[in-house]
C-alpha cells in the first residue's frame, strides 16, 4: 500500500479511536454487504431525493410511482427545505436489483435535482426471526 494511502488509513484509525484491523474489517464488511446488495438478493434501502416541487406535476408523478411499487415502499419522509425544494427519503424493501431500478427511475424524473440510493443486504436471519407478515 502506498504511503499516502496508509497515512489516510492511520488518520481514519485515529479519528475512530480504533485499530487498523478494526477499520479494515469494517471496510471489508461494508464492501461485501454492498456487493451482495447489488445482486438479486433481498435488501432494504433508503432512497434520498431533493427536488423542486414547483416542477409541473412532479409531486404527483413521484407519488404515482411509489403507489405502483406497493409493499416495496415501507415508509416515506417528506421535508420542505425552503420555498422551492423538498427532501424525500423513501425506505424500500425487496430484491436489490429491482430497488436499484426503482431508484434509477425516480432519480431520472424531471425536476429531481439530486439523490442517491443506499442498499443493505437483508440478513438471512430476518425471515427466521419474524415469520409473521409485515406490520
Amino acid at each position: 500500500m502506498e504511503g499516502s494511502l496508509l497515512a489516510e488509513l492511520d488518520r481514519l484509525v485515529e479519528e475512530r479511536g480504533a485499530t487498523r484491523s478494526e477499520v479494515l474489517r469494517d471496510l471489508v464488511r461494508s464492501e461485501v454487504t454492498r456487493s451482495r446488495a447489488k445482486s438479486k438478493a433481498r435488501a432494504v434501502g433508503t432512497l434520498t431525493m431533493v427536488y423542486d416541487h414547483h416542477v409541473r406535476e412532479l409531486s404527483e408523478k413521484l407519488t404515482d410511482i411509489q403507489h405502483e411499487l406497493g409493499d416495496k415502499v415501507r415508509s416515506t419522509l417528506h421535508i420542505h427545505l425552503d420555498h422551492d425544494l423538498c427532501l424525500e427519503v423513501i425506505v424500500l424493501r425487496g430484491r436489490a436489483d429491482e430497488l436499484q431500478g426503482v431508484a434509477d427511475r425516480l432519480l431520472a424524473t424531471k425536476g429531481v435535482l439530486q439523490g442517491g440510493l443506499e442498499l443493505i443486504a437483508e440478513p438471512a436471519e430476518t425471515k427466521a426471526k419474524h415469520p409473521h407478515p409485515p406490520h
